[in-house]
Parts: C-alpha cells; structure tokens; sequence
C-alpha cells in the first residue's frame, strides 16, 4: 500500500494519490485549497480505490471504519451493502435505499437483484442511524432476518449488518443477533 505523506488539504494531494482521469476529471487547479467538501469527497474516492477487488476486510475493526467514512455524516437514513466475493474481496459498496431521519424502507427484492448483479457470494449489510445512537431497532432485526432468508434462496451470505451511530457502531454479528 502506498504511504501519503501529503498535506491533505491540498489538490496536490488529490492528483497525487488519486486517478482522477478515470472518473472524469483531467485538470485542476493546485493554487486554491479544497473546500471541506472536496476533501471529504477525495477521502471517499481514496477509500473506494484502497477497498477494491484486491483488498480483503480481515477484520470486524476495519470494515467498522470504511462503514463510518461512508455513512456517519448523513443526515437521513442510509441503507448500504458491501457486497464481497468467496474469498470476501471487495466487489462493491452500494448504497441501496435512502430513507428519513428515523428509518429507511428496504425492499428485499431489490436487494437480492443487487446481490446477483453483482455476483456476491456474501454480503455485508450496513445502515447509518443519524441520532448518533447504533443501537438496534426491533425493525433492523426483523429486515435483517427477512433479507438473510431472502439472500440464502441464492446461496449468498449474510455476514454481518452494521448499524453506525456516529463514530460508534453495533455489529448484529459480534452480538450474536444475526
């Protein structure tokens, strides 16, 4: 993996570590600092190029932390997958469904079409709780259990769902609800 010893705040630091050709984007200025809003949005392209095919989640910890950058700062409900292949490389993240600041319908239909399309042997499910509080719900539980069901027709499975509150976070896994 490659070190970054850049001053993050600087387009400099965007076009060193970062292909932006491929997402469109051939020149910019290097004499103007970024805006919070930029650098946020380069910190999310840097994470996505880092959690590609090649990289692994090897650990609860690490997935916890790709899932916070992704999800804490929305200020509705979120619902995402993190769809992986056999050997639980990154094929994808998804955000699926958007919902209010309370909750967030999730139609297991389209999550199962999803999953085939991207040809995930296994997925992790995760949602943002903007209260700040990752607690589980009883409905999380309940969606939780109906997508499992859904997704073992398919012989995909079900890893983990993660809620984010904040910087904190609730695996259903770690706690033995899944």
């Amino acid at each position: 993996m490659k070190t970054i010893n850049t001053n993050l705040n600087s387009i400099n630091f965007v076009a060193e570590n970062i292909p932006l050709a491929q997402y469109g984007i051939n020149q910019f200025q290097t004499t103007a600092p970024m805006s919070l809003e930029q650098l946020c949005s380069a910190m999310s392209l840097l994470l996505d190029n880092h959690f590609k095919r090649e990289s692994v989640l090897t650990s609860p910890e690490m997935t916890k932390n790709y899932l916070i950058s992704k999800l804490a700062n929305y200020e509705s409900e979120v619902f995402s997958c993190i769809h992986l292949d056999n050997q639980h490389q990154v094929l994808a993240y998804e955000e699926l469904f958007y919902g209010t600041i309370d909750g967030a319908s999730v139609y297991p239909r389209d999550v199962v079409k999803s999953c085939l399309q991207h040809n995930s042997a296994a997925v992790i499910f995760a949602h943002n709780h903007p209260s700040g509080i990752a607690d589980p719900s009883q409905a999380d539980l309940s969606i939780t259990a109906k997508l499992k069901q859904s997704l073992a027709l398919v012989d995909i499975r079900v890893l983990d769902h993660i809620i984010v509150g904040g910087s904190n976070t609730t695996s259903l896994a770690e706690k033995g609800l899944l």
